[in-house]
């Protein structure tokens, strides 16, 4: 089913809203559509949600059943925070909402053999509203061959560069639990990435509630959201592994003309499983076994 807007799809199309997991996909071009839309449906979400210009071609995934679309300006600046919270004030407290870019893949333990929604159940169980997600940059290993640095079968990862620092209120305090991530081309390329921009955390996957607002900064209104574990154990995490920044770097001109390669002696390529994320410490299973 196809809506005009956003402002039609929260009028007339909030029944999708109402179970979870739900998946909110904004498409910014039209790079890898329909595997992203195939892998988040695989993982197990109840519907998916496609955010996208209506003068972008939805690849044939796109007709399946679980998936509506919705037309909407997703390179507005304000795009993120009207469409994630939007959907926020349309979608019942508790339920569980994911929000993601074309060509960038949803990866949690034991994936391969587990839904999202058994995740997220297992979250909910140990009074978790929020679960972390690390973005780990993705980018094809030969530019020459994938000049947009989109490749699913050339796709490499930065194996060693992730760090964390204590996140700070406005007087300087560090904050309960809360970390700021660095790691992966906004380390390595800083120099082309607005100070802003260089984290590698978001709390992509979330469970809605009347007072929740998304941030433009990819945090939350309420602070236990932003946090990366509850106060007692460890909490499990997850991983979106993105191809948005390397895109962005091939493709802004400030910095297309510095890049070669993406390459560097700490590359490995990407087996598109989840044990090698939890091999390297780009997520963790906590008590979920």
């Amino acid at each position: 089913m196809r809506h005009d807007s956003l402002e039609q799809f929260l009028r007339r199309g909030r029944d999708v809203l109402a179970r979870g997991p739900v998946g909110l996909m904004l498409v910014e071009d039209d790079a890898e559509i329909g595997s992203t839309l195939r892998h988040h449906l695989d993982t197990g979400f109840r519907a998916i949600v496609v955010f996208a210009h209506p003068e972008i071609a939805l690849p044939p995934e796109a007709d399946d059943p679980r998936i509506r679309t919705v037309a909407t300006d997703t390179l507005a600046p304000d795009a993120l925070t009207r469409i994630v919270n939007g959907c926020i004030g349309a979608t019942p407290r508790g339920t569980w909402l994911c929000y993601f870019y074309n060509a960038e893949y949803l990866f949690y333990p034991f994936c391969e053999h587990r839904t999202v929604g058994e995740m997220c159940t297992f979250a909910a169980e140990e009074r978790r509203d929020a679960i972390l997600t690390y973005v780990v940059d993705l980018y094809a290993g030969d530019l020459d061959r994938h000049p947009s640095a989109v490749s699913i079968e050339d796709a490499h990862l930065d194996r060693t560069g992730y760090y964390a620092l204590a996140r700070k209120t406005r007087d300087g305090h560090a904050r309960e639990r809360q970390l700021d991530f660095f790691g992966g081309l906004r380390w390595r390329f800083e120099e082309h990435v607005p100070p802003a921009r260089r984290r590698i955390d978001r709390i992509s996957l979330f469970r809605a509630r009347p007072d929740l607002r998304l941030r433009p900064d990819h945090t939350f209104s309420i602070e236990e959201y932003n946090t990366y574990a509850c106060p007692w154990h460890h909490s499990i995490t997850a991983a979106l592994c993105s191809f948005r920044t390397a895109k962005a770097l091939r493709r802004n001109p400030g910095s297309t003309f510095d890049i070669d390669t993406f390459r560097w002696r700490n590359s490995t390529r990407f087996t598109w499983h989840s044990q090698q994320l939890l091999d390297l410490g780009l997520m963790e299973p906590g008590q979920w076994f």
